[in-house]
């Protein structure tokens, strides 16, 4: 096996790579039994740790769960095996009272078909950043435990419970619902249209079954691309919206009536107002949106001095977010906290804020509120078919598009990715922030603010513009948003020539 390949498996938040390259049958049975030692160095009695272990429909996947598990028992660890579910599925096993030490679930989540890896969870928290390194260490170093007896070995439907447990305060809130449901050939398919019709709802399913091929389209929901069929069927039936899922189901993707695909902090701030109508109307309160979000006045702690600021439900979301996002959430009473891109950050600042509610523009969304806290588009599809069904049972003439008309109207870019080395990235970003220390002046708005949490971001009185250096690849991330499409243009074409200077200069690009 090439071991640089292998070490460079283990990310910031899971362990993945390309199956035959970076990944083999081999490694993951190592994998296995590192974290049987990486458990017995947490002070875990061994013959009572049980592991559940999950897999997505990649074609590979069998086999490499195949030999994870084989590196769990041959250590001792107790299975059980989930078989094929989503991801979360994974997740909520350790809170349904199965008394499991942590969860391995085998999966690439939206990443193309020939990639895969692991994701785990230890006493209901993902391994982060330096506890992955410590589980490499351990499994390079090949210092296993010696076990005497092989660990137990179970199968469980994990399906049945989460639709009795995480579905069942849902059961019938979803009535007058037609949804179209686009699982990508991968692991939403074998829960997420059950559930839906136990809500109440009319589901046409497309593209319902586990195909590690995915013939269709890849499972990303986040890709325009990937999301035309669902267009099409939406029009065809009339349905009220579409709900799409990716590879492993942690990613939910939401396209309107019209049909639009709703950008994830449009989603999230749908979610955030759902929450925050039924925390304001107990005080007597009522939401704010439309031109009322411009007016000084319309904060609700102004319009009813109920509302204290340690009261405030707290939602947490990343630096490429609309300021949409950020303004309306915090003139209805919540707080909007930003932070750094990457579901390892926001989970972390998730729980430093003990925040309701966390989303990314990906398409991940944790829900305190009512739930675990943790990344899952099947509950999520959840959240937004019972909002759409009150609204529509009030109002027959209702659409999901009516939340986002009500919303002040900007101009976004799309994401633009530009490539820069990883040894020179960050010195560029750092040259731009103190050229534009120099310039506040150099676009058609004067600079308000500078968020330097991660990356730049220049805050105007209609908008933004963000670089950052991704967290993952040798690449920029950068993205605009403006009042109208003359000051959209007018900072990206500013900022994107100040970006080239800066790059030509630092030796990026000759």
């Amino acid at each position: 096996m090439n071991l640089i390949f292998t070490e460079l498996a283990f990310g910031k938040n899971d362990i993945r790579g390309k199956v035959g390259e970076d990944l083999s049958p081999e490694l993951f049975e190592l994998v296995g039994k590192g974290f049987a030692k990486y458990l017995s160095l947490q002070g875990e009695n061994m013959s009572n740790v049980w592991v559940s272990v999950t897999q997505d429909a990649r074609l590979h996947s069998p086999e490499l769960t195949e030999s994870l598990i084989k590196g769990l028992m041959l250590s001792g660890i107790n299975v059980l095996d989930l078989g094929l579910c989503p991801t979360p599925l994974g997740y909520f096993s350790e809170y349904a009272n199965l008394n499991l030490t942590g969860a391995m679930i085998v999966t690439a989540s939206h990443n193309p078909a020939e990639y895969n890896g692991i994701k785990i969870t230890y006493r209901k928290v993902g391994l982060n950043e330096t506890e992955i390194i410590k589980l490499k260490d351990i499994t390079l170093g090949g210092n296993f435990i010696e076990s005497k007896k092989q660990g137990e070995y179970k199968k469980y439907d994990i399906i049945s419970d989460y639709i009795n447990t995480v579905g069942e305060p849902f059961f019938g809130k979803g009535k007058g619902i037609k949804v179209v449901v686009d699982s990508g050939n991968s692991t939403g398919g074998v829960v997420a249209p059950e559930l839906y019709r136990k809500m109440g709802c009319e589901v046409i399913d497309i593209f319902t079954e586990p195909d590690g091929n995915f013939p269709n389209h890849h499972p990303d929901p986040s890709k325009e691309k990937n999301l035309k069929d669902l267009k099409e069927k939406i029009i065809e039936t009339g349905a009220d919206f579409g709900i799409a899922f990716d590879g492993d189901s942690d990613r939910i993707g939401v396209v309107d009536n019209k049909p639009h695909a709703l950008p994830g902090d449009m989603l999230l701030l749908i979610y955030a107002l759902d929450i925050l109508e039924k925390t304001l109307k107990p005080l007597g309160c009522s939401l704010v949106t439309g031109d009322e979000l411009a007016k000084p006045d319309s904060l609700p702690s102004a319009r009813n001095p109920q509302v204290q600021s340690d009261e405030k439900p707290v939602f947490v979301s990343e630096v490429k977010c609309s300021q949409v996002l950020y303004d309306t959430i915090d003139k209805n009473g919540g707080r909007a906290v930003m932070w750094k891109t990457g579901h390892g950050y926001i989970k972390g600042k998730m729980k430093e804020e003990n925040a309701i509610l966390a989303g990314e523009m990906s398409g991940h969304m944790f829900f305190k509120d009512k739930y675990y806290g943790y990344d899952d588009a099947v509950y999520a599809g959840c959240r937004i078919i019972e909002i759409v069904a009150a609204k529509k049972a009030q109002n027959p003439e209702f659409k999901l598009s009516d939340i986002i008309d009500s919303l002040p109207k900007t101009y976004t870019s799309p994401e633009l990715r530009i490539a820069c080395s990883n040894e020179l990235k960050y010195r560029v970003v750092e040259e731009i922030k103190a050229d534009l220390s120099q310039k506040p002046d150099i676009f058609i708005n004067k600079i308000e603010d500078v968020i330097t949490i991660d990356g730049i971001r220049l805050v105007f009185n209609d908008g933004f513009a963000l670089i950052r250096a991704s967290n993952t690849e040798p690449t920029f991330t950068i993205r605009f948003e403006a009042g109208t499409q003359e000051n959209l243009d007018n900072y990206k074409e500013k900022f994107l020539a100040l970006l080239e200077t800066k790059m030509q200069s630092s030796g990026c690009i000759s």
